[in-house]
């Protein structure tokens, strides 16, 4: 996984900072895709990479969990994803994002680094 900035305190602290650096679309899961509504096209998981993975617990309450994906596809979208994890998680947006495949950028490209 990539941390090139840090860590971040917040969920809403690393969304900002990835915006800043091109994360701008809001990727939303459905029928087995990430969508990006804003630009009306669906991406299956072959067709992503995610560059970064962040997660946070909640401060008053640890089963207040999530996961921050900064995702790029095929075509140079870049975008957020946001999922719940433990007892809240998805199950189904949760295997799809694991399928994906996850690019450090501090090794070798071709190697595969898993969630």
């Amino acid at each position: 996984m990539r941390l090139p900035h840090g860590s971040y305190d917040t969920l809403s602290e690393a969304m900002n900072k990835l915006k800043e650096q091109g994360f701008t679309y809001d990727f939303d899961f459905k029928h087995a895709h990430l969508c990006c509504g804003s630009e009306n096209r669906e991406y299956g998981s072959d067709e992503l990479k995610i560059i970064e993975v962040h997660r946070f617990e909640g401060i008053t309450d640890p089963e207040d969990s999530s996961i921050l994906y900064a995702v790029e596809s095929n075509d140079g979208a870049k975008g957020l994803v946001v999922d719940a994890y433990g007892m809240y998680a998805d199950a189904e947006k949760t295997e799809f994002m694991s399928s994906i495949e996850i690019v450090d950028h501090n090794q070798d490209p071709e190697h595969k680094t898993d969630i």
